[in-house]
């Protein structure tokens, strides 16, 4: 029954604890509060100093399949040609099977090194799927789905399933269906989509919502780079008529809006979007770091507060960002939105997540009878905020796991 002393100790579900105690006992945490002198004797006592205890992070938006892109993609016009750009690099220089195993290998070991204990993986293939569950790293695989000619959307569907059947299994490992965004899934593979996922008591999706001007410009008239682009790739069905509505309106007309959704991106969302969003129960994960280096742009985190949104963060891939370090995009949002109290961006990296992902019940706080997967934080000195302090960034040398 491991017993631990920490100089802070943040459940995130209340204020840090300052010189605190936590015990954890066969996975699970048993109990937890502030020290006083006698709580341990010295053989029992495992005193971390001057550290941060908080739960592991929730990485609720990254590309695993995507990691052997890193430091490959130029620097982008705009988000139109960083789509090109990665679609040409797939189709030119996509490595072997053995290379991108070890490509995601490194990266789930690198999250986990910058303290991330859950994630939400969007994958085309599921190439992750097994590399999840032989690195134990707890996961949602959102299996994304595209085709924009509502003809091939049955053989799309059915094809999914049947990679469905014969994904890994794991005891933290879960598996469902994601359209990948509006300019690239038909009107009846968003159908199918959602018929199948009212079939499974999990139903969890994930959806690129409002990324970028091309797809509010697609949405409304049914032009631009994104129609474009369609037509260049023999993708284009002449049958689409352009909804004239926003990407919210959107996939609530498909019947995607609702509490089980991960909404991706927003950096195109205004007032409109935002409240509807925040009416059906919809959790908006934001990748600010991943939108800048894109040239999606730069997202309204001040307005996504401000409207009440369940907001969580993600790092999106290795192809968009140089890191997996979600701490990074912590103090990305802090950047973009300094007024926003540290406490609800900490939330926002473990709470949101987890109960975004289904797994409130073992992540995103500190809580009797959840997992022990908690962190320690070194910190430097004497800090007067450790909330403020923990949102300026972190770096995994300061990060060390409480078990192993």
């Amino acid at each position: 029954m491991p017993q631990y002393r920490a100089g802070w100790l943040l459940p995130i579900s209340q204020p840090p604890i300052r010189d605190a105690w936590i015990r954890t006992e066969r996975g699970r945490i048993v109990a937890f509060g502030h020290s006083r002198p006698g709580d341990f004797t010295e053989s029992d006592e495992i005193d971390l100093g001057n550290v941060a205890v908080l739960p592991g992070l929730v990485n609720a938006h990254t590309h695993l399949e995507l990691s052997w892109m890193r430091g490959l993609i130029p620097d982008p016009v705009d988000f139109p040609s960083w789509i090109r750009s990665v679609l040409a690099l797939g189709r030119d220089a996509r490595p072997g099977a053995d290379d991108s195993v070890r490509a995601i290998t490194a990266a789930i070991d690198e999250a986990r090194a910058f303290g991330t204990a859950l994630v939400g993986d969007i994958s085309n293939s599921l190439a992750s799927s097994a590399v999840l569950a032989e690195r134990d790293m707890p996961a949602v695989v959102f299996h994304e789905l595209i085709g924009f000619r509502s003809a091939d959307a049955s053989r799309i569907i059915g094809e999914a399933v049947e990679r469905l059947e014969h994904a890994p299994a794991a005891a933290s490992l879960r598996h469902t269906l994601a359209p990948h965004a509006p300019y690239s899934v038909s009107p009846a593979l968003f159908g199918a989509i959602r018929t199948m996922l009212r079939q499974t008591p999990f139903a969890r999706s994930s959806v690129h919502l409002g990324e970028s001007s091309a797809e509010m410009e697609f949405l409304r008239e049914g032009t631009g780079p994104c129609r474009e682009m369609l037509e260049a790739l023999g993708k284009w069905d002449p049958l689409w008529v352009a909804p004239r509505c926003n990407p919210i309106d959107y996939v609530d007309q498909m019947g995607f809006l609702d509490e089980r959704l991960l909404v991706v991106h927003g950096v195109q969302f205004g007032e409109a979007e935002l409240t509807r969003l925040v009416a059906k129960g919809a959790t908006l994960v934001t990748c600010p770091r991943g939108n800048v280096r894109t040239g999606a742009g730069e997202p309204p985190i001040d307005e996504f507060f401000a409207s009440g949104a369940r907001v969580a963060v993600g790092t999106d891939s290795l192809a968009s960002v140089p890191d997996l370090n979600l701490f990074a995009e912590v103090a990305e949002m802090r950047r973009l939105a300094p007024a926003i109290p540290a406490r609800r961006l900490l939330e926002s990296a473990t709470t949101m997540g987890a109960q975004a992902l289904g797994f409130e019940s073992d992540f995103g706080t500190i809580e009797a009878g959840k997992r022990d997967r908690l962190i320690g934080i070194e910190l430097d000195g004497c800090v007067s905020s450790v909330e403020e302090y923990l949102v300026s960034g972190i770096e995994a040398s300061q990060i060390r796991w409480l078990s192993p």
